[in-house]
């Protein structure tokens, strides 16, 4: 790899939530973690909104409801990292866009390791292939020690122990362009990108769809 040039928040404060994930889509991040860095190429990234009422309303966003201490990065600068838990388990995190009080961040779904292979091998024990290491949103997380304490770092800061590196723009026939994955609402909007040459790409599972539980009301008024 040439040698490593930041990426330029720049490129994010102003992009719509499809042009930040193809920004960011080929780029590398190298997280300084327990045992050394270990760097990884995006191959897949997943865009989200806002609120009702923002330019790119969202409710399948962590923020759509609106700012409160725990997506408060995501309505911040652009260029920072948004670490949260999934099912209690797994440490996932995205990148913030867009300018400060409008909410916007792009999952980080599946990456190539390029840099530190044993260290993410050694996380990442269970994994039978090396495109397995980074290969859905948690594994990311597993794979480049990513946790809560990383949350709200800036990323296109060379002092930063999260850094975001620019790479080769990949071409337009190789990306793809699909529905969300693992969300039960807004999810067919198309702004899921990878690139179809990489086979470390997260294979696409549709959630089920959401269901409201109503509670019966009887002829007397009460509830069941």
């Amino acid at each position: 790899m040439p040698t490593p040039v930041l990426f330029d928040a720049l490129r994010l404060a102003g992009a719509t939530p499809v042009q930040a994930a193809r920004r960011l889509l080929g780029s590398y991040l190298e997280v300084d973690g327990p045992g050394g860095t270990v760097r990884m190429r995006l191959v897949e990234v997943e865009a989200y909104g806002g609120p009702p009422d923002s330019p790119f309303p969202d409710p399948a966003s962590h923020g759509y409801r609106g700012r409160t201490d725990r997506n408060e990065v995501m309505f911040g600068d652009a260029g920072h990292l948004y670490v949260y838990r999934s099912y209690g388990i797994h440490w996932c995190g995205n990148i913030s866009y867009g300018p400060v009080g409008q909410c916007g961040g792009v999952l980080m779904r599946a990456g190539e390791i390029v840099g530190g292979e044993q260290l993410a091998r050694e996380r990442r024990s269970t994994a039978r292939t090396d495109t397995q290491l980074a290969c859905g949103p948690g594994n990311v997380g597993s794979a480049m020690a990513i946790g809560r304490n990383f949350n709200g770092v800036a990323v296109c800061t060379a002092d930063s122990p999260v850094r975001l590196l620019r790479g080769p723009r990949i071409p337009a026939s190789a990306v793809g362009h699909g529905p969300r994955v693992g969300v039960s609402t807004a999810q067919d909007r198309p702004w899921r990108l990878w690139d179809e040459r990489s086979p470390a790409v997260s294979k696409y599972r549709r959630a089920a769809p959401l269901r409201l539980s109503v509670p019966v009301v009887d002829g007397g008024g009460s509830t069941t």
